[in-house]
């Protein structure tokens, strides 16, 4: 949702491929909250993990404050509509072993302008994927002022106007980080928008349904959430979901689209993050 459009709805109101690895900060909602019991694989991923601290562009901190501020005030407003509300995302099943953040991009851009069947080949050149997947951090694709996160930078490119802003989290999230991202998906979803999830499955961790219980990074769309729990849990498209065997060999019992706890999402997201 574009910036001035985020400020004046607010007026009104009355307000799987493996990835590159990265560093996730708390997210600015967070700021200040009491840190969560360590999660399920937290400690798996602390040892593990392997770039830098990442930094969020001035804009990008001002367009998250806005959004903030929006989704929380929206997320206590009465739901007309019971059970799930979907933005209307069309699946794609990746076309590589490690195209799982192309296929993503591609479904995650058709939630809006629902435009089926775009090359994942194009979306891998934007977002300068390669045989280890597509980066969560670190990565400078080829548009207009770079922000070092790629997912966000090709969906705002995409997409103009949008305003998606990427939101880490740490290791662990905690109860602030899980209702930020209950509030998110409201907001996304109720605006037409979907949000691109980066995955970081270990083991001993909780997975994404059919996952096998190894370490996997991987991107998916997050395309709603149950009204009746207000957004307690969510729905979601898996790249995996339709792929060979031979080319991935565990992708069998994965769906193409699912439903899961948002908590248990947020927990999965963990040491990564997503593009709302």
């Amino acid at each position: 949702m574009p910036p001035t459009r985020i400020l004046a709805r607010a007026a009104v109101l009355g307000s799987a491929a493996l990835l590159t690895a990265a560093t996730a900060l708390p997210t600015a909602f967070a700021a200040g909250a009491s840190a969560a019991e360590p999660a399920p694989g937290a400690s798996y991923k602390a040892a593990h993990d392997t770039l830098g601290p990442q930094r969020l562009t001035p804009g990008q901190r001002r367009l998250a404050a806005a959004k903030q501020a929006v989704a929380e005030w929206t997320y206590t407003g009465a739901r007309a509509l019971a059970g799930y509300k979907l933005s209307g995302a069309l699946h794609q099943s990746q076309q590589t072993s490690y195209w799982c953040g192309p296929a993503t991009l591609v479904i995650t851009q058709s939630a809006h302008d629902e435009v089926a069947g775009r090359s994942q080949r194009d979306a891998a050149t934007l977002l300068r994927a390669t045989t280890s997947g597509t980066a969560w951090y670190g990565i400078d694709i080829n548009v207009p002022n770079p922000t070092g996160y790629p997912m966000a930078d090709a969906l705002n490119y995409r997409l103009p106007g949008a305003g998606y802003v990427p939101n880490a989290l740490p290791y662990s999230p905690t109860a602030a980080d899980k209702a930020a991202f209950r509030q998110h998906i409201t907001h996304n979803t109720d605006n037409d928008y979907a949000i691109a999830g980066n995955a970081w499955e270990v083991p001993g961790g909780p997975h994404l349904v059919g996952h096998p219980n190894i370490e996997i990074f991987h991107w998916v769309t997050v395309d709603g959430y149950n009204t009746d729990t207000a957004a307690g849990e969510v729905a979601y498209l898996d790249p995996v979901g339709g792929v060979s065997t031979s080319v991935i060999s565990w992708a069998g019992p994965v769906p193409k689209s699912a439903h899961i706890s948002s908590d248990t999402l947020t927990t999965i997201m963990g040491g990564r993050g997503y593009v709302w």
